[in-house]
């Protein structure tokens, strides 16, 4: 990192996902694809280089077709940036005493699509002091934000300490909890409300993950299963006890890959099977496994809960840049800065006075 001589530290602060293309042609989405196999799918099934292009060029075509045919364009690239301007902004007005001791700049960068994060913080590492890189998923895994970690160990090897951190474990902060709730409820229907003495169910929907690989065995990479149910397990509890509630029940909707194993059983289709089963009137779908709405999510969950038909239904958009989010997520940002400058601090008084 720079070696400055003088007190006031610089710090970035990069916000980051995986990325979708913004304008839908196999041209765009071939070099997406290409990565997504290269950074992730092979961390699941080995995949010979040699196919690697074929499989990518084939899901680049596949998707574009699809999302074409559906008149669908990805919006997870301007939400990122619009969460990058909401939290650069929420940090700046907070009065945060660190702000006066240190300069922070906020970049959005992403894993497959430009600009990526590894150029990125390549780029940062010889400008900046510190960088705080934000995942913008709430439950870690190899899949999701490990991504960023591994990107992050490449660069920097064993001198990552004390230089860049990766913020985790947002998944278990009271305050986000009371965030989605609140959020939840404020964005509900007046049809939906209308349904309040009736069966309405609530599916909450997460990335699914690993659970036995294809030899029937638990995975060796960190697959993010115990964060995910515990994380359900969490909001469905605070969601049902919660004055303003009006679902009468709470069920886990995964998102789950077709390759490499086992994955996690309570998906989407059953959840909705199983409300269609039990007479249910209305169903609402929230995506509260993603910080930011996505093809997976505003497309393909909520195609799921369309073609199920219940007299009533309501997808609620991902968090996005709702403005509580934004500001808590501005104080999450600035005590890991905050213990970052501490850091150095500490290990600068160390050099000095051996």
């Amino acid at each position: 990192m720079v070696d400055r001589t003088v007190n006031r530290k610089k710090y970035a602060v990069v916000v980051t996902t995986y990325g979708e293309v913004e304008k839908v042609t196999v041209k765009d989405l071939w070099p997406s694809s290409r990565k997504i196999l290269k950074v992730v799918t092979r961390q699941i099934v080995k995949i010979p280089a040699a196919m690697i292009y074929f499989i990518a060029d084939y899901r680049s075509t596949k998707h574009y077709i699809n999302w074409k045919l559906n008149r669908y364009r990805s919006t997870l690239l301007a939400i990122n940036r619009a969460q990058t301007h909401t939290l650069e902004h929420a940090i700046f007005s907070s009065g945060s005493e660190l702000l006066l001791k240190a300069d922070v700049k906020v970049f959005d960068a992403y894993y497959f699509v430009p600009p990526y994060l590894d150029d990125m913080l390549q780029e940062l590492q010889h400008e900046y002091d510190g960088i705080i890189v934000v995942p913008m998923i709430p439950v870690e895994s190899a899949f999701s934000c490990g991504v960023a970690c591994q990107m992050v160990i490449d660069l920097y090897g064993e001198g990552i300490f004390g230089q860049v951190k990766v913020m985790s474990k947002l998944w278990k902060e009271d305050r986000l909890h009371r965030i989605y709730i609140d959020y939840l409820f404020g964005q509900l229907s007046a049809p939906v409300r209308r349904l309040k003495e009736r069966k309405i169910g609530l599916v909450l929907v997460i990335h699914g993950t690993l659970v036995k690989n294809r030899a029937g065995n638990p995975p060796k990479l960190f697959t993010g299963l115990d964060e995910t149910i515990a994380f359900f397990d969490v909001m469905k509890r605070k969601i049902m006890a919660d004055p303003a509630n009006i679902f009468s029940d709470v069920r886990q909707g995964c998102i789950n890959h077709s390759t490499g194993g086992e994955w996690t059983s309570d998906t989407i289709e059953k959840a909705l099977e199983e409300f269609k089963r039990e007479g249910y009137e209305g169903v609402v779908m929230f995506p509260y496994g993603f910080f930011a709405d996505n093809s997976e999510t505003e497309y393909d969950a909520c195609k799921k809960l369309e073609e199920a038909e219940f007299p009533v239904f309501q997808y609620v958009r991902c968090i996005n840049d709702f403005p509580a989010f934004g500001h808590w997520l501005a104080d999450q940002v600035l005590e890991e800065l905050q213990r970052l400058y501490d850091l150095q601090r500490a290990i600068g008084s160390l050099e000095h006075n051996p």
